[in-house]
């Protein structure tokens, strides 16, 4: 039967969203995952990018990952295909395996969203797919066999998945063992919170080859969903109390497929992960850099790049213009998110050590080149953090709100600075500037700003705010949170 994607996104609920196809367990079936799976394969054959005949694939930890993986291989395979198992491992580890390798992979994960729900990020062979590409592919017709599944879209006989290949995860360590000295982290103490991120065990062995002692912290056999860009309370009063009771010099971490990092100071403060960018850019020498519209301001006040790209908000994105600023001849280019997660273009070496392009989120550059740049300036990370302009950022989330309504909202403000006054009360001050690049971004007379847009991966209304200080920004955050739930109610 033909299957058209558009009206399996349709059926089915699961489309592209800020980074892959997501959606809940019960919606991602094996007929759905086949079908978006064929299709990317087909995309794959008009742009000529399956020269080696080969696919690599990789999951996180979720308990659902295992059979999505197995439809996957199934779909590749039954196109005559070969799959490269790399097993469970960070999505930027199989994407840089795709990269060294030339072939393209795909990663199956829901990142940082409850383990009622998981995804499909595709990659092309030299980086993850952009918006461009989602366009193209979600407009094909493909050929399935309706007979391989039944009536709820599960497969009748379950693929099998080959014997994993290890050669992914170790190239991915040797990039950044290759990269550091090696004694980089002698005599440190590093607290890992490994919950159920994929990455953790190969984190905690690249900690270890450069010299630190790692203190392993709640590691977890059931899925734990950590978003890096909102931090609980509960973490936050772990991370003091971790960080005292074991003496470390920081703690570090990631969300479920290890793409997105955070970071405590020694005192067991959690860094705002929009702000690890800056240090980071600064410690590889960037010249430029391409961040999504909710990320502060920190980065053009502090100087640290000649030039800023502002985009919507989702990885395609950063990726797209990066390609677009190398076209145009800049060289050193970064791209970095308000979940922390950090792009790399080309011509980077520091001490005679080259780091390639990758064109996808990831964590652990982020972690290493931070607690690199304290180590080398001999300082704590708190004080090496210190020199960062003082632009303070918090976010917030009301789950359960529908993404449809949200939007609808959203639209009827539009760029009304009279609605939108009425719709915030009386607490935020005179609006200055409105920006609807990618949600309802308002700066306000004071340069507080405050940041509303739905998520596209989850039923979830997110805040980003900025301010002056830490308390004002959270107090902004919390009066945000304040206006959508009066929203939700509204409209109940």
């Amino acid at each position: 039967m033909k299957v058209s994607l558009q009206e399996l996104k349709e059926k089915s609920g699961i489309g592209f969203g800020t980074s892959g196809i997501r959606g809940l367990i019960t919606e991602l079936t094996d007929f759905v995952s086949y079908s978006y799976t064929k299709a990317f394969i087909e995309y794959l054959r008009q742009i000529n990018d399956l020269t080696k005949g080969k696919i690599a694939i990789a999951g996180d930890l979720r308990k659902s990952t295992g059979r999505i993986m197995a439809t996957v291989a199934r779909a590749i395979e039954d196109e005559g295909l070969r799959v490269v198992n790399c097993g469970l491992i960070p999505t930027p580890a199989v994407t840089y395996y795709g990269v060294m390798t030339g072939i393209p992979t795909i990663m199956i994960t829901g990142s940082h969203i409850p383990a009622d729900r998981n995804g499909i990020k595709y990659n092309l062979s030299g980086r993850e797919i952009i918006k461009e590409d989602e366009e193209l592919i979600s407009g094909l017709e493909v050929e399935v066999d309706e007979t391989l599944f039944d009536e709820n879209g599960t497969l009748k006989e379950t693929g099998k998945l080959p014997e994993v290949n290890e050669e992914a995860r170790e190239i991915y360590k040797k990039r950044y063992l290759d990269f550091f000295e090696t004694d980089l982290l002698q005599n440190k103490r590093i607290g890992l919170y490994g919950h159920s991120a994929v990455g953790r065990e190969l984190i905690e062995e690249v900690l270890q080859s450069l010299g630190a002692e790692v203190v392993r912290l709640d590691f977890s056999d059931s899925f734990v969903p950590v978003d890096t860009e909102a931090v609980p309370e509960d973490l936050v009063e772990k991370g003091r109390r971790w960080s005292q009771e074991n003496r470390l010099e920081a703690i570090v971490t990631t969300d479920g497929d290890s793409d997105r990092p955070l970071l405590a100071d020694e005192k067991g403060e959690w860094l705002r992960a929009d702000s690890s960018g800056i240090p980071v850019a600064a410690f590889l020498g960037a010249k430029a850099a391409v961040v999504p519209v909710s990320c502060n301001t920190a980065l053009e006040k502090s100087g640290v790049v000649k030039r800023v790209e502002r985009v919507r908000v989702g990885s395609p994105y950063v990726v797209a213009k990066m390609m677009e600023l190398m076209s145009e001849g800049e060289t050193k280019v970064i791209g970095y998110e308000a979940n922390g997660g950090f792009l790399l273009g080309e011509g980077f070496e520091r001490k005679g050590k080259i780091l390639k392009q990758l064109l996808t989120r990831d964590a652990l550059i982020v972690l290493l080149a931070l607690l690199a740049r304290a180590t080398e300036k001999g300082m704590s990370i708190s004080e090496s953090m210190a020199d960062l302009p003082k632009r303070f950022t918090s976010s917030g989330s009301i789950k359960d709100f529908p993404t449809d309504l949200s939007l609808k909202i959203l639209e009827e403000l539009g760029e009304d600075k009279e609605k939108i006054s009425q719709a915030l009360g009386s607490d935020f001050g005179e609006i200055t500037e409105i920006n609807t690049l990618d949600g309802l971004r308002i700066t306000f007379e004071n340069d507080r700003i405050v940041h509303f847009r739905p998520s596209r991966n989850a039923p979830e209304f997110r805040n980003y705010t900025e301010a002056e200080s830490q308390q004002e920004a959270e107090k902004l955050s919390k009066l945000a949170d304040g206006v959508v739930k009066r929203w939700q109610e509204e409209r109940a």
